[in-house]
């Protein structure tokens, strides 16, 4: 039995590993010659924290260039800063958010998984479309960068190749689209030497029909804007120094570094999307992450969530595939299994978008509401409320026996 992955994201990288752990053939195909994209999703969640002490990565993991957040803080809107969540609550070890460039993510997942010898990582491929016998997916027609053009036979296709999904567009798959009132911008600014010493955290400013979010990473700042959606090329028409000035009126500490973004050219415009399929299969595919559920950046759930469903797909899977008995039933445990986390994650995400969102950028409320305020403020506890659902979500997944393995010895 043997299975090829049309994605290199976090859901086809973690799948591929777990599947070669368990040793079936697996191939990953990449469409581009390394995973050095800047502003994909960089917070790695408690969740997949701990699963990667479980899988005996933890120590590398810790290696990698990253900082670690323990709060969300946010202006109100009578002048003063509140604390939304308080990840270091937690029980510990996993009480924090890991803010990581996802390349060292999965540079780190393909160095791992090249180890086994029945995983295969082709980078320069992409897949276009399916191969279908009798009704049935048996693979995937795929092109490298040079042109040349092959097929790759599969027990099990698997669509992990995001959000404008190739593979779930063959299979007349179509999702269900949930309104979103915002895009997001995405762009970075220095962090000085001087603020190395500051604990990272998330800091929020909000005006009339606008707010930003800032991420601390090692050595920059990593700023979402965000305002209504449709609003791209307005905002390139008026230019640069319009944009450096908003930056600067919503998040005034930063109004000494403002002048060192370029131009819109480093703006990168994600054009936000919410949606899930009904159906996450059909006879020889599985569709999985971005590609069967697009996430809101609100709470930053993607990559954590797309990690979940390739880890559940692995252990559901796995011993089908060596006993060469995979059925369509087989795939369907599996969309049960994350069907749940998924919807109830994307309703949290409606209501961030209705409650939170939508009234800021419509001008009928500048910060959060004031019953969350409220909450926040005089309710014990209440941060651990989404600060555990953020770092955990529901049901979250645990690494199979067959793919775990022993933390190294320090040296």
């Amino acid at each position: 039995m043997n299975v090829v992955i049309s994605g290199g994201g976090p859901a086809g990288m973690m799948l591929g590993l777990l599947l070669g752990r368990a040793g079936i053939e697996v191939t990953v195909l990449e469409k581009h010659g390394d995973f050095l994209r800047d502003f994909r999703g960089d917070t790695v969640h408690a969740s997949t924290v701990r699963l990667m002490d479980e899988l005996g990565l933890g120590r590398e993991f810790a290696s990698l260039p990253q900082s670690r957040l323990s709060d969300l803080v946010v202006p109100t809107s009578d002048g003063g800063r509140m604390r939304l969540t308080d990840f270091g609550g937690l029980p510990a070890p996993y009480n924090y958010i890991a803010m990581i460039p996802q390349w060292d993510l999965l540079n780190l997942l393909a160095r791992q998984a090249r180890r086994e010898p029945s995983f295969t990582l082709r980078m320069n491929t992409v897949a276009t479309g399916l191969i279908r016998e009798g009704g049935k997916v048996v693979g995937v027609r795929c092109r490298t960068r040079d042109g040349e053009e092959e097929e790759i036979r599969a027990t099990l296709t698997v669509a992990a190749d995001g959000r404008h999904s190739a593979l779930r567009q063959d299979a007349g798959l179509v999702p269900r689209e949930f309104p979103v009132p915002f895009d997001t911008w995405w762009f970075r600014l220095p962090r000085y030497a001087a603020e190395q010493a500051q604990e990272p955290r998330q800091v929020a400013g909000f005006r009339t029909g606008e707010f930003a979010l800032s991420l601390t990473r090692n050595d920059y700042f990593q700023i979402a804007y965000f305002t209504a959606k449709g609003s791209d090329a307005r905002l390139r028409t008026a230019g640069i120094d319009h944009f450096r000035a908003r930056i600067a009126d919503l998040i005034p500490q930063y109004d000494d570094r403002v002048d060192q973004l370029p131009g819109m050219d480093d703006v990168h415009l994600l054009d936000v999307r919410l949606n899930r399929l009904a159906r996450w299969y059909t006879e020889g595919l599985l569709v999985i992450g971005d590609a069967a559920h697009a996430m809101s950046p609100a709470g930053g759930m993607g990559i954590n969530l797309a990690v979940q469903d390739a880890v559940a797909a692995a252990t559901l899977l796995a011993e089908p595939l060596r006993r060469d008995r995979l059925t369509t039933a087989d795939l369907a445990k599996v969309q049960r299994r994350r069907w749940l986390p998924t919807a109830v994650l994307q309703r949290v995400q409606l209501m961030l978008h209705d409650g939170f969102f939508a009234p800021v950028l419509t001008g009928r409320r500048v910060g959060p509401p004031t019953s969350v305020v409220l909450a926040t403020r005089y309710l014990p506890g209440f941060r651990q409320l989404p600060s555990r659902l953020v770092a955990f979500g529901p049901r979250p997944e645990h690494a199979p026996a067959f793919a775990r393995r022993p933390a190294p010895r320090p040296r």
